[in-house]
């Protein structure tokens, strides 16, 4: 069974930039492990622009983004394992995780590392999980299975289009399907507020005169053998359809943009604790999971919004994956015993865990815990918020002390956001004390 010192599940770019960071770290041998036929990810299907601007400081199309990062893992002569799946992860009593994967070259593989980097990425909510009424006529995709379609397939899956859902990639799609000629009706949306970015709202709708429907849904879909059209209906507070509100709009074509579920089937399998509002694992500020040894980021950790924040996530996995496995390989030819989550057991001061908690209209953090002993001087931690909020405030709490407060003119669920906090701040902190990342508003609104 060949060994690893970090062992990326994805190459997206996710993966890769793990991958990269670990290798640069100091990891001697590191292995993607990639299921599609190339690198990269869901990047390959995004051609348009917008991508690298933090990264690079320049605008670049989703396949240019991932070709830099492709190009570093080559340069580092880190391999990929292309049309690979991985089937299962298990961890041994000496620390070593062991991964079963398969490939048509290959057969059945059996390889073990010392850390694990899960960078699975997400998946869209198909129709099956929204409960629409009617039959299952031919002209019903999601967003991003249109994207694939048009953009690296060469086929328009219809003429007349009718998109669920203003998530950023439908938003995309909406602008996309309009150039290569098809005509967007309408963009309806079950909440108050778009799901995606401002930007791609003006870019992609208001530029292209397509409209959006706020706290709207479909509650019909008509055709047998295609889609004839669907009915939309206006939606209360609670998200059921008002009588008297339906309209019938012809088309031939439903994309579905609600939502992304990362791809956590793996993760649950090996024990990863998974957080109940993301969908992705609960981590510590080293991106590290409750399993010692196994790294998550990307969108299999949270939905990005952002491909920038992505790379940037996955470095610092890479970085702290590395870190484990030189020490798990140190503990090993010293014989020691592997415990916790920086390989061999160790006693640092004020060796505690300190649990993030959002309150107000914060809806999760990541992470979701901080060991103030083993964080560098500074930490990210990025969030998102629950609904739109206008005049607002971002404070964060240690007991009775503020560590952090922002003033925000506006925060929407659509846009992740960010706050930075000191270790000096955590010094003094006790294990009873949670940290508080608290919204405080002046006023709400919906839109």
């Amino acid at each position: 069974m060949k060994r690893y010192d970090v062992i990326v599940i994805g190459g997206g770019p996710a993966g890769l930039s793990a991958a990269i960071s670990a290798r640069r770290s100091g990891a001697d041998s590191v292995l993607i492990l990639e299921r599609d036929s190339e690198p990269g990810g869901i990047l390959n299907q995004c051609i348009h622009n917008g991508f690298g601007l933090h990264t690079f400081q320049e605008e670049l199309t989703g396949p240019e983004y991932a070709a830099r990062f492709i190009a570093q893992a080559e340069e580092l002569q880190i391999p990929c394992k292309l049309n690979t799946m991985v089937l299962d992860i298990s961890p041994s009593s000496d620390g070593l995780k062991t991964v079963t994967a398969m490939n048509r070259q290959e057969g059945l593989l059996r390889l073990c590392a010392n850390s694990i980097v899960l960078a699975m990425g997400c998946r869209e909510r198909p129709r099956g999980a929204l409960n629409i009424p009617g039959f299952r006529p031919a002209g019903i995709y999601t967003a991003g299975t249109a994207q694939r379609l048009v953009n690296m397939e060469g086929f328009l899956p219809g003429k007349e289009v009718v998109i669920l859902g203003s998530g950023d990639i439908g938003l995309i799609m909406a602008r996309r399907m309009t150039l290569e000629g098809a005509r967007v009706k309408v963009v309806a949306e079950l909440q108050p507020y778009s799901g995606g970015l401002q930007r791609n709202i003006v870019q992609c709708l208001e530029d292209y005169d397509i409209p959006l429907k706020l706290s709207h849904t479909v509650v019909d879909i008509h055709g047998r053998d295609r889609v004839t059209g669907v009915t939309l209906a206006r939606v209360d507070a609670d998200g059921k359809p008002i009588p008297g509100t339906q309209e019938l709009i012809p088309c031939d074509t439903l994309l579905l943009s609600c939502g992304l579920l990362p791809e956590n089937e793996l993760s649950d399998k090996l024990g990863v604790t998974l957080s109940p509002v993301t969908g992705g694992p609960e981590v510590n500020e080293s991106l590290e999971t409750n399993v010692p040894g196994v790294f998550a980021c990307g969108n299999v950790l949270h939905v990005h919004d952002l491909v920038d924040y992505v790379s940037e996530e996955a470095q610092r996995a890479g970085f702290y994956a590395a870190r484990h496995a030189a020490a798990c390989k140190a503990a090993i030819s010293r014989k020691e015993t592997l415990s916790g989550p920086d390989g061999p057991a160790q006693t640092a001061d004020n060796d505690i865990t300190l649990p993030l908690r959002p309150e107000g209209g914060i809806r999760y953090t990541v992470p979701q815990a901080i060991r103030p002993a083993h964080m560098e001087e500074t930490l990210l931690v990025r969030f998102r918020v629950g609904a739109v909020y206008t005049d607002c405030a971002i404070t964060v709490w240690l007991g009775n002390r503020c560590l952090v407060k922002m003033k925000k003119t506006k925060v929407v669920p659509g846009e992740m956001q960010q706050l930075v906090l000191k270790k000096a701040d955590l010094q003094d902190a006790k294990a009873s004390d949670p940290i508080v990342v608290k919204l405080e508003e002046a006023s709400h609104g919906n839109s």
